[in-house]
């Protein structure tokens, strides 16, 4: 028996494959939980592939944990923040009123909107996207070539921020740092000296310092007064962790800015600043995509389904399952409630006890 192709519409149906794929390839790149008076979290922001920046309200979220039938959700708020990935989301500002909301993306940008201007948007979600206009809006050098051709702008992979000092910097793609003045717009200062592009950055701002890693195997520790290299640090030292990897993909620094963990390839390791010592360095079975501090601890997550907790001297304490297969952001909130982002646009909400909260997938606008 064969069905009726009377009504058969070719378009619609190529359509809604390319959508099914889209949704299925969607990756959060990062989770950000935005400042507020309320101690409980409610709210997330996260950055992703397709360029969108969105906004969760948690209590919203069906509760649970599944892997594979995670409820599509619409976000409360929505942005088209770049042309290509967002990669990175931070929140310049400790108060939920005057907050900004910043991104990166392989567009070369950073921008930034008022965050309260964002989440308060009367706009429908179906006409959001546009609809608010970034006060910041950043965009990287590109470099003279031969004959006076320029290059291409290189992306932003990763932002850091000091709010007391006025400052954003971020980690491009031409292997170069940049400081960036939210006053003016205007870059202060360009941090040279790795051999290949950036993957991450970190602000220790006690000490008036950024911290960098590359492509290129270390992470370096740049002085913001003169604008040199102070430190190398050559994560993969040992002969053993060499096979691994060859690039720092993620760094971290504790609240007392005293201690540093490095994420390359297959190999954590984690790093008394003070001292100028390792202090501990472990193997893992997937690669590390993120890695965060939550009190002494250390959260790790990469290409596989799992949150891993280390302490300070690389002892494995819990391996919690988690939705996306590939996972590219872990982020704490104060009261020690986790998100975990990744691939297929899965996010995981995971209680301060270790127990799953929620999981859902996001939905593209």
């Amino acid at each position: 028996m064969y069905g009726d192709a009377t009504n058969w519409n070719e378009d619609a149906y190529k359509e809604s494959i390319l959508k099914d794929q889209e949704i299925q390839t969607l990756t959060v790149f990062r989770t950000a939980w935005p400042p507020s008076s309320n101690p409980n979290p409610n709210t997330i922001v996260l950055a992703s592939s397709d360029g969108s920046l969105m906004s969760y309200s948690i209590s919203e979220i069906p509760l649970g944990f599944s892997d594979l039938r995670a409820p599509q959700v619409k976000p409360n708020a929505f942005l088209q923040g770049h042309d290509g990935p967002a990669y990175d989301v931070k929140f310049y500002g400790n108060a939920e009123e005057d907050a900004l909301l910043l991104s990166c993306g392989d567009d070369g940008r950073i921008r930034g909107w008022r965050w309260d201007e964002f989440v308060q948007s009367q706009v429908p979600g179906a006409l959001q996207g546009n609809h608010i206009k970034p006060i910041v809006d950043l965009v990287n050098p590109q470099h003279k070539g031969p004959w006076g051709s320029l290059s291409p702008i290189p992306e932003n992979n990763a932002i850091a921020v000091d709010t007391q000092g006025g400052s954003i910097f971020s980690a491009a793609g031409d292997s170069c740092a940049y400081w960036w003045d939210v006053e003016t717009c205007k870059i202060k200062m360009c941090f040279k000296g790795h051999l290949d592009y950036l993957h991450c950055i970190v602000a220790r701002n006690s000490a008036n310092q950024i911290i960098t890693g590359s492509e290129d195997g270390s992470a370096r520790l740049w002085d913001c007064r003169s604008g040199k290299c102070i430190r190398v640090i050559d994560s993969l030292k040992d002969e053993k962790f060499k096979v691994l990897s060859s690039s720092v993909s993620c760094i971290a620094l504790d609240a007392s800015e005293s201690w540093l963990a490095c994420g390359s390839g297959r190999s954590l390791s984690v790093w008394n600043l003070s001292a100028s010592e390792c202090v501990s360095r472990m193997c893992t079975r997937a690669s590390i995509q993120d890695v965060i501090f939550s009190d002494n601890q250390i959260l790790a997550v990469g290409a596989e389904p799992v949150m891993s907790r280390f302490d300070i001297n690389g002892a494995v304490l819990s391996q919690i399952p988690s939705a996306p297969q590939s996972a590219f952001s872990v982020s704490v909130h104060p009261s020690g409630v986790t998100a975990v982002g990744g691939y297929g646009g899965l996010v995981d909400i995971i209680s301060q006890f270790g127990s799953h909260y929620c999981t859902f997938r996001c939905q593209c606008i």
